[in-house]
């Protein structure tokens, strides 16, 4: 039998049965993520049958994060945000703080230091935009009041990971359990804390002052070129170069630059061009994403530790979600408006996998941690689309016996979108 190469190996394999079973999740009504989540399990190495190189699929997984980021930023309107920045902003910065302490209450339990805590409970506090998005879309609730808070309430979500990317590298040293503080050169620390913080806004003052004038102008030369081909090669190498510039220049994350690439291209006329033609490369790495993050999970979690990913489970969908609708309520919308951001928080996702990947590699995490919050996620993402099928089902319910004081509600959060807030 000829040799065949193991990146070869490790794509073929890992696409075809990541088509199969993402097509079969589909079909059954949960989210392909699952099914693409399930192949890495499948490939990983804690099941039987062919092993994928797993450092190769790690750098493979390295592009999909900058392209996935990439279509995150891409989705980022600052407009929309303003729109419901009166809700999303403060109403995120609870949610996660929150979630936040319910999963470092889990860990307490479990004896792990108040740092592996954080790491655990931030990874829990934040759903997946890319779940979100496909939910609204399938469900015609994208441009919707409640569509259009949900939308900004993970956008400030994201926000907040983001600058948590950024800083953990700096804060791993600190961070670490068991460092003796009195040891810590503090000066030092806030030192590179400052430079980080100027390095990452030099970046963007930087890319968004050269970049708002450049790459607008490049896309539009480009596609009064004619060349489709060229075109989204022009898009991803401006994905791809701002990423690698932001890491090889200013020493800031991948993920920040692709995501800050995205924005900048949200800007241009082009975007949603753009957006189409870059979509099945996106797709296609982002895919090898969570290909990747279903090889690290270690399916004994579930035989060892059942009680734990239950727990772990119950804070994403319900722990989550009864703190959102209360918030909701709490700044006076409806209950429609309430539950549906309640649903749409009721998973974890990308940038989740990425916190989690990054805290075990500093050693601010236990294996298990990581485990549980894949075994966790894993099933939020399968049980989530039933929150919608519920909510469908509770809107027709209320339509068909009219409440007027939630009718009231809506109007007036329709009113104040269309005022900015």
């Amino acid at each position: 039998m000829p040799h065949v190469s193991p990146l070869i190996s490790t794509i073929v394999i890992s696409l075809v049965l990541a088509f199969i079973l993402g097509s079969l999740a589909f079909r059954l009504k949960m989210s392909p993520l699952v099914g693409y989540l399930i192949a890495g399990i499948i490939v990983g190495p804690y099941t039987p049958g062919f092993i994928a190189d797993q450092p190769l699929a790690s750098e493979l997984a390295d592009i999909g994060i900058i392209l996935l980021m990439f279509g995150v930023g891409l989705h980022f309107s600052p407009r929309d945000l303003l729109k419901v920045k009166h809700i999303a902003i403060p109403g995120a910065l609870a949610q996660m703080a929150i979630a936040t302490v319910l999963g470092m209450g889990l860990c307490t339990f479990l004896g792990w230091s108040i740092i592996s805590g954080l790491m655990f409970g931030l990874s829990l506090s934040v759903a997946s935009t890319v779940v979100l998005l496909r939910a609204l879309q399938e469900w015609q609730m994208l441009k919707t009041p409640a569509g259009l808070i949900a939308v900004g309430w993970l956008i400030v979500e994201d926000l907040i990971m983001v600058l948590v990317l950024v800083l953990l590298p700096v804060l791993a040293a600190v961070l670490k359990p068991g460092t003796d503080f009195s040891l810590i050169n503090w000066p030092q620390t806030f030192g590179l804390i400052f430079l980080t913080l100027a390095k990452t806004a030099a970046f963007v003052i930087i890319v968004w002052y050269l970049g708002k004038r450049v790459v607008p102008w490049v896309l539009h030369y480009i596609a009064h070129g004619g060349s489709r081909e060229l075109f989204c090669l022009g898009v991803l190498a401006v994905a791809l170069g701002i990423a690698y510039a932001a890491t090889a220049i200013f020493g800031v994350s991948f993920a920040l630059g692709a995501f800050f690439a995205g924005m900048l291209l949200n800007e241009s006329p082009l975007s949603h061009r753009a957006a189409e033609e870059s979509l099945p490369l996106r797709d296609a790495f982002s895919v090898l994403f969570f290909i990747s993050i279903g090889m690290l999970f270690n399916p004994e979690i579930i035989r060892n530790h059942p009680w734990l990913v239950l727990a772990t489970f119950f804070i994403i969908i319900l722990g989550k979600s009864i703190v959102a609708y209360l918030i909701v309520k709490a700044f006076g919308y409806s209950r429609f408006t309430a539950l549906t951001i309640a649903a749409s928080l009721a998973q974890i996702g990308e940038f989740s996998f990425i916190l989690i990947g990054l805290a075990i590699s500093m050693g601010l995490l236990p294996q298990e941690g990581r485990d549980l919050i894949l075994a966790g996620g894993i099933l939020s993402i399968i049980v989530n689309p039933t929150y919608f099928v519920m909510l469908h089902w509770f809107k027709k319910r209320r339509s068909d016996h009219t409440h007027t004081d939630d009718s009231m509600l809506q109007k007036r959060e329709i009113e104040t979108m269309m005022h900015g807030g």
